[in-house]
């Protein structure tokens, strides 16, 4: 009987795209293996990835996807991407073990490997004796975070967006309790109970893979092996095998399309490292008046500059629950502002291959809303950041791209999560032609040439890799 691994992403196209590589990666080390992956429609208009899947299906022949049956919400008032998510995925189980009954009479599983937001699936896999793994798409300081948020839980009655405390989590930096993940800010909402909850899964998984690499977060990684964030019980085996970024090919089959994009003939024309690139995830999304506030900084910034504008959500949400089409950039910029700036600045509706420009030799700085996908693409290009977090767990990534890995500078946002233009001004400015910039500069390069050791032969990742083989041999 063949050997195949089962693969489970949440729907959110980053999600996606790492679990892909994850795949592409297993594949590559042992080529008789064959990756399956489970498919959940997503419960809210996203960027289709029906391109995407499709490039990876011509490309990689033994990665096979499954198309999880829709399924029916009930009636919400749910308005936040994580709930609907949740329960999208807890609605599937039927799905996820008919597929998985299916594949095994064909295959021998030796693992079913879930996104965390897939935990709902844990007890599937362990009902049919598939060993239960997680692959955390995030960093493995975010992953301390939730193997100790049950101790958090018991130490405080409070909410995290009500302690106004720094909280001390083994291998972190002293994190700001509003900076801790949006979903779990308040105790009271149902999505933390189901974090809560799906915290307490993770120590009982057969091993942990995360998206990182051994010299990015030396600390941490060294603190969970010790078992100081589990303290009441045993800690799993942590593989650190990243980083894992689509390819650019692979990457801008999200879209689609022939031919070389605008945006990568424009940079083409302009100098060494001197565009700032800003964009902001497939679900990042700004109110009119910020989107404004935006451009009159970069105007005045006199920075050269390429940027991804989105349509404004519905009331002023910074994620995206529905698809609001392209943006009128005549309606959303500030008058005239297209023309004032179009020798050094160039504005790019909805989406570019992000890969691709920050690889391109004309860019040297990115504004990012700090989504890991994007961090790892920004490290393994050398492209210093300019941490701008929207949702999720990015305002904790930027405490630690800023204050531990210091390969990013910060935007400070006022009390409501505004940035004025002015901010932005100084921080574009800063990032492209001052010391601080050229610091972290220095640093994210580094840390370029620290993934690509990991990466290759003996290097840390490979050997977690390997360890990971070892572990599937035993099963």
């Amino acid at each position: 009987m063949e050997e195949a691994i089962v693969l489970y992403p949440s729907p959110p196209v980053g999600h996606l795209i790492a679990m892909v590589e994850l795949g592409n990666l297993l594949c590559t080390h042992q080529p008789s293996l064959s990756i399956h992956i489970l498919i959940a429609t997503p419960p809210y208009q996203a960027e289709s990835t029906a391109p995407f899947i499709a490039a990876v299906s011509s490309t990689v022949p033994s990665i096979i996807f499954h198309k999880l049956p829709k399924v029916t919400l009930p009636p919400s008032t749910v308005t936040h991407h994580e709930s609907l998510t949740f329960e999208v995925l807890r609605l599937n189980n039927p799905n996820v073990l008919q597929a998985l009954l299916s594949i095994s009479k064909e295959y021998k599983i030796h693992a079913f490997v879930m996104d965390f937001f897939c935990t709902a699936s844990f007890r599937v896999a362990t009902d049919l004796s598939i060993p239960p793994y997680f692959f955390i798409t995030s960093g493995v300081a975010i992953l301390a975070a939730f193997l100790y948020l049950p101790t958090l839980h018991k130490n405080t009655t409070k909410s995290f967006k009500e302690l106004n405390v720094l909280l001390d989590i083994p291998g972190v930096p002293p994190m700001l309790s509003a900076d801790m993940p949006k979903p779990i800010l308040d105790r009271n909402d149902k999505v933390y109970d189901i974090f809560l909850d799906y915290s307490f899964y993770l120590p009982k998984s057969a091993g942990i893979m995360v998206n990182t690499f051994e010299s990015l977060e030396p600390r941490v990684i060294k603190i969970i092996g010790d078992g100081l964030c589990v303290p009441d019980g045993p800690t799993p085996p942590i593989y650190c095998i990243g980083p894992l970024i689509a390819d650019v090919d692979r990457r801008s089959g999200v879209r689609g399309g022939d031919g070389v994009p605008d945006c990568l003939t424009w940079l083409d024309k302009q100098p060494s490292n001197s565009v700032v690139f800003l964009c902001f995830g497939s679900l990042g999304r700004f109110s009119a008046e910020q989107l404004k506030e935006i451009a009159m900084g970069l105007e005045r910034s006199k920075q050269r500059f390429l940027w991804v504008v989105r349509s404004p959500p519905s009331e002023n949400l910074s994620v995206a629950i529905k698809e609001h089409g392209e943006p009128d950039l005549n309606t959303l910029l500030p008058e005239g502002f297209l023309e004032r700036t179009k020798e050094r600045g160039h504005v790019v509706k909805s989406w570019a291959p992000q890969v691709a420009v920050l690889n391109h030799d004309s860019v040297g700085g990115f504004v990012t809303h700090c989504g890991w996908n994007s961090v790892l693409e920004s490290i393994c290009a050398g492209v210093p950041m300019l941490a701008w977090p929207l949702y999720a767990e990015q305002r904790f990534n930027r405490v630690l791209l800023v204050e531990e890995m210091e390969i990013a500078l910060p935007i400070v946002e006022s009390e409501t999560g505004f940035v004025n233009s002015n901010e932005v001004e100084e921080r574009v400015r800063e990032l492209m032609e001052s010391e601080p910039g050229n610091v972290v500069r220095k640093r994210t390069i580094a840390m370029k040439h620290a993934a690509e050791a990991a990466l290759s032969g003996g290097g840390s990742s490979r050997v977690a890799l390997a360890k990971l083989f070892e572990a599937w041999k035993k099963e």
